[in-house]
């Protein structure tokens, strides 16, 4: 046992730089960014859920020709107006991938704005499960970032949120 000791202490290296430290640590290349893995289920889809204000969107991604189902009905029934169409097809033209994958998806809560917005990350987060190699230009474009913001919610002794009740002097 102390000799199993004395050997660890005269295996110590000193360290002077950083590229020490490095080598002395294992490490082959300091500058390795961490690997993401292709996740699929056994359909070869892609899984992710995306989030905006109080919707909810469960999203399943795998090759095809670009349709996509939203709540059972298709994207321009159930989206009608063309920004709503728009932001959903924002991470396809990102990352170059426009009517090459089929789109299934599931939403709750929230408004239809906020709906397109939880497809749209649910998409980006299915895309970078499916192709690892786009998370750096859909993350770049914002699109793998949830927007937290929901309405405040309304306080006691408070008309809504923030505004009191109307003073009356009298």
């Amino acid at each position: 046992m102390a000799d199993e000791q004395n050997e660890t202490v005269a295996e110590t290296t000193t360290v002077t730089d950083l590229a020490d430290l490095g080598a002395a640590a294992g490490v082959t290349d300091a500058s390795s960014a961490p690997r993401y893995e292709k996740k699929v289920d056994e359909q070869g889809r892609a899984y992710a859920t995306g989030r905006r204000k109080n919707a909810v969107a469960r999203v399943w991604i795998k090759p095809g020709s670009g349709k996509i189902i939203v709540n059972g009905r298709d994207v321009s029934v159930y989206f009608a107006r063309p920004t709503q169409q728009m932001v959903i097809q924002q991470p396809f033209k990102t990352a170059n991938r426009i009517d090459q994958y089929d789109i299934m998806c599931t939403v709750k809560g929230g408004g239809l704005s906020g709906q397109a917005g939880a497809v749209r990350h649910g998409i980006s987060r299915a895309l970078t499960y499916f192709e690892p190699e786009l998370r750096g230009a859909l993350k770049s474009g914002g699109f793998l970032t949830r927007d937290s913001r929901m309405v405040e919610r309304k306080k006691y002794g408070r008309a809504k949120a923030r505004r009191s009740f109307q003073f009356s002097k009298r």
